[in-house]
């Protein structure tokens, strides 16, 4: 039986004030009723897709904010950013509860994680995975992970286990339970983009060769290899791939202001959009750096280098 179709109708279209480049994007978790992005204006916004409301701007970073995360009751959120600090904020107060400072780089990903996301897991340029224990009152880092030869550029959390892209084109999967690390090589391509499914079997990569791939957790074999050359380009900036429609389809932006969207399952393209009509070839501002699923919503949006989201769902 066919899979039903990828929503492809724009809804919505957000916009920054000063049109800088969004490097993050998230819903908020649950229904989703709410949009967090981070920019390079240091600036991170909340929105209300549904009537196009920007409902409160959040400001502490000294540089651009690289990445963000949302706690499960959406209570609080961790971003992190080029100045080496990891915020913690409250939703509601639109103030900084926690902040962490260790890096020795700009600190690239963030994540929460363990039992009532105890837990803050970061990767920093510095190469280093650093875990933060949110119910301790000390500032430094109760883990430390140190075997990547270069930029740590991606993290992620399932279970007991951290997954860890980097640079050096490695992904490393920490069992923090077993205290074993297991390192999955992608070649000589810098990985942009981890993110595992939920089952718990595979696991989503980018890297900096045009290609997305499905890779086995347990074997470290490559189940799938997804590319559209022509429609899909990532060779210089970070571009972040996600699942959708319950982990039954892959879809990432690209450097020329595309979103390809594939079949999980037989490897084909389901979709191509255009993220903007207006379109400078070559420029970064084309770049669409990040996208996100809202599976409750069955909506999903993408962020480019000109600082503007689209949400996009069925339509009528």
């Amino acid at each position: 039986m066919a899979s039903p179709p990828f929503p492809t109708t724009p809804l919505t279209r957000l916009t920054t004030p000063n049109a800088s480049s969004i490097h993050a994007l998230t819903f908020s978790a649950g229904t989703g009723q709410y949009l967090l992005t981070g920019s390079q204006d240091r600036s991170i916004r909340l929105y209300n897709p549904s009537t196009s409301r920007l409902v409160q701007t959040y400001s502490a970073h000294g540089y651009g904010v690289l990445d963000l995360a949302v706690s499960e009751d959406n209570a609080r959120f961790v971003s992190v950013g080029g100045d080496k600090t990891v915020f913690v904020w409250d939703v509601a107060t639109a103030s900084t509860v926690r902040r962490f400072s260790g890096h020795s780089g700009a600190v690239n990903a963030c994540c929460f994680g363990g039992e009532g996301d105890g837990i803050v897991v970061t990767g920093s340029f510095d190469g280093t995975v650093k875990i933060w224990d949110l119910r301790s009152r000390s500032e430094k880092a109760v883990m430390t992970f140190d075997e990547a030869r270069d930029g740590v550029s991606t993290v992620a959390v399932l279970g007991g286990e951290v997954f860890a892209g980097s640079v050096d084109g490695r992904v490393r999967v920490y069992d923090l339970r077993a205290g074993v690390v297991d390192t999955d090589v992608m070649g000589d391509c810098a990985v942009t983009s981890v993110m595992p499914a939920k089952a718990g079997d595979s696991y989503l990569v980018s890297t900096l060769d045009s290609k997305v791939r499905l890779m086995d957790r347990a074997s470290g074999k490559c189940l799938q290899t997804f590319r559209d050359e022509g429609s899909f380009k990532n060779d210089t900036y970070r571009i972040r791939s996600t699942f959708g429609m319950a982990d039954a389809v892959a879809f990432s932006g690209s450097e020329d202001g595309r979103v390809v969207v594939w079949d999980v399952l037989t490897g084909e393209v389901k979709a191509r959009v255009w993220h903007t009509e207006e379109r400078v070839e070559g420029s970064k501002r084309d770049v669409v750096a990040a996208v996100a699923w809202n599976q409750m919503r069955r909506l999903w949006a993408s962020a480019d280098g000109d600082g503007t989201v689209v949400v996009w769902g069925a339509g009528e």
